[in-house]
This record gives C-alpha cells, structure tokens and sequence, in this order.
C-alpha cells in the first residue's frame, strides 16, 4: 500500500511538472490545486449526473443509489483505515486489505441483492395466482 500510494504521489509531481511546463506557469500547490481539482469535479459531476439520470429510469433506482453512495463511502472507509495504520504503525498498511475490505461488502451485498431478487419473484409468483 506504502509503494501504491508513494507510485500515486510520484505521479502527481510529474503532472504537476507538466502543467507548470505546458502553460507556462509557475502554480503554487494550491493554484494548481484550484484548477486541476476543479476541472476534474466538474468533469466528474457531468458524467455522474448523466449516468444517474439514466438509473433514474431503472426500476430499482433507489436501490442502485444507495449501493453507489455505500460502495463510495467503504472505499473512502477502507483507505482511511489503511492510512491511520501506516501513521499509527498499528498493523500493516496494505492495499490488498483495502481490496479484501471491499470484496467482504460485495460479497455481502451480492447476497442480499440475491435473497432480495428471490423474495421478489416468490412474490410476483404469488401474486399472479
């Protein structure tokens, strides 16, 4: 996880380099950071506000909402874990623990969409007789 992360930091200094290079300006971090981070949200926000506006018309679209919105939250969750161990030495700070946090709650969720999916089709069964 120390190298993924020290990979990551590496190369958002060589970005950093290019856009100073590029443009032809020298950003302080947080010049650079207004820009590139507002780019990328508002990139970001587009693309999420299309997509969500088709799982809008989706049959289960709360649902899709929720799993979105809890998937996010547990990915945040795991990384900040991961992190506090690295600076508190308590435990080793991993990526592969981040990745098997992660699986737990698919693996979860995939159960619960499964046993869900079931109740439903008995009930629609049902229902028609």
């Amino acid at each position: 996880m120390k190298d993924f992360i020290m990979l990551m930091a590496e190369i958002v200094n060589e970005i950093h380099d290019i856009l100073n290079e590029m443009f032809g300006l020298h950003m302080t971090d947080k010049e650079l950071h207004f820009w590139v981070i507002g780019i990328v949200g508002m990139v970001t926000f587009f693309i999420v506000y299309f997509l969500f506006k088709l799982i809008e018309k989706m049959k289960w679209s709360i649902t899709i909402y929720a799993f979105i919105y809890t998937f996010t939250g547990m990915t945040v969750l795991v990384f900040a874990i991961e992190l506090q161990q690295a600076i508190t030495n308590r435990g080793n700070m991993e990526f592969a623990d981040a990745i098997a946090g992660l699986k737990g709650f698919l693996v979860l969720f995939v159960i619960y969409a499964l046993i869900a999916l079931i109740l439903y089709t008995i009930k629609k069964f049902i229902g028609k007789r």
